[in-house]
């Protein structure tokens, strides 16, 4: 490096970043682009007025009403009445319905005789959003339907409506929302997923660099072939570190303004947060790029992990109900102690002491991951004229 001044290297290093168009695209455009596009299917927040079907059997007073509280309700409406299961089944499976209630023969005969008769319902599972609001529309109608038969009966039995109203259950739900204020789904998802981006970018964006540099022929005029591994790696990691503070501030900053998102944790921890976590991916995106063969499997082996790295974190399945082998690869990546401790102290005002073992699990990450970048330079497959590419 005596050839060169840091400043120049550092200058060389943002020049090929910033003219390369792929890694300038997966870098800004993608930051950007999925700052506005991800967040867009939560925009309502919660889901509603989703079409549902109705097999009423039981053809009572008590099942049209029933019938009315659920369409009532923010979240279902009820777009068809038919007559059996199969026609209910075939208006999902055409996709005209999220799903259907069984309402059951004999419906009002067990309610009169103080039974609990059993309500059924079906629906596409593979939208969970819509499966869950539908259920929560079903379970909204049929609490308070029960709630009604029970306070009925009570006044049949002399009990005054206000005591009625008040007794016909032993315990009151209060519930207040903690975290998510506004019980939203922007709230929920958005958080913990724009780490995830600035990961899977950052790794890119490093992988897409080394793998660019190292299918270029071996040359005097390129700077990094006059580095040692240890050097262009500290200086990828200063370079793309700089940059990606800036984005992952625009997506903590005005990202989670502009969607009204809590920004609980103090700025420092953010950024003290952030650098572990930065090294560590950009250390990720070296190895990448050094070992795959080809420049555009950097993208397809990162876009293939996005979906295993985001449900394994444990925000949208909890990690004790994950197999234990898969709970220890995912511990590999930065993104899974990166999520876990920007939601607690972001989302959920924890102490710094509380997200010290993330913290801790990042640096450890970033002293492997860097172990395994270096490593890795010996690796680098020779350009077509037999040179060797990386000069120690």
């Amino acid at each position: 490096m005596k050839n060169f001044r840091l400043i120049d290297l550092l200058w060389l290093e943002l020049k090929s970043l910033v003219t390369n168009p792929v890694i300038n695209l997966t870098m800004f455009g993608g930051v950007v682009f999925y700052s506005f596009l991800y967040p867009l299917p939560y925009a309502q927040q919660v889901v509603q007025e989703l079409p549902i079907a109705v097999v009423n059997q039981d053809n009572s007073q008590v099942s049209y009403k029933l019938e009315r509280m659920l369409d009532a309700t923010s979240q279902v409406k009820v777009i068809h009445r038919v007559s059996n299961i199969k026609e209910a089944e075939q208006l999902v499976l055409a996709q005209e319905a999220g799903g259907f209630v069984v309402i059951p023969q004999d419906f009002y005969k067990d309610l009169l005789l103080g039974k609990s008769p059993t309500l059924s319902y079906a629906g596409d599972a593979s939208y969970f959003l819509v499966y869950g609001g539908i259920v929560e529309g079903l379970a909204t109608a049929s609490g308070t339907l029960a709630a009604e038969v029970k306070i009925s009966r009570l006044v049949l039995d002399g009990t005054p409506l206000g005591s009625a109203k008040e007794q016909y259950t032993a315990i009151k739900a209060n519930m207040k929302p903690t975290f998510n204020p506004r019980m939203g789904y922007v709230d929920y998802v958005v958080p913990a997923v724009f780490v995830l981006i600035l990961q899977q970018t950052l790794v890119m964006a490093a992988g897409l660099m080394n793998a660019t540099q190292k299918s270029l022929p071996q040359s005097t005029k390129y700077y990094w072939l006059k580095l040692s591994p240890l050097q262009n790696m500290t200086l990828r990691c200063s370079v793309l570190g700089a940059l990606y503070y800036l984005l992952a501030l625009y997506y903590f900053g005005f990202s989670f303004s502009f969607y009204g998102i809590a920004t609980l944790a103090n700025h420092v921890e953010v950024i003290a947060l952030l650098l572990p976590f930065l090294l560590a991916s950009t250390c990720l995106g070296i190895t990448l790029g050094n070992w795959l063969p080809r420049r555009e499997l950097v993208t397809v082996v990162v876009l293939l992990s996005s979906m295993p790295l985001i449900f394994t974190a444990g925000f949208i399945w909890p990690t004790e109900m994950i197999p234990q082998p898969i709970n220890q690869l995912a511990a590999l990546f930065p993104s899974t102690p990166a999520i876990k401790g920007f939601l607690a102290i972001n989302q959920m005002s924890a102490e710094w002491g509380q997200i010290s073992t993330h913290y801790y699990q990042l640096w450890l990450q970033t002293l492997g991951w860097a172990i395994v970048a270096w490593v890795s330079y010996r690796f680098v497959q020779p350009h077509k004229t037999g040179k060797q590419q990386v000069i120690d």
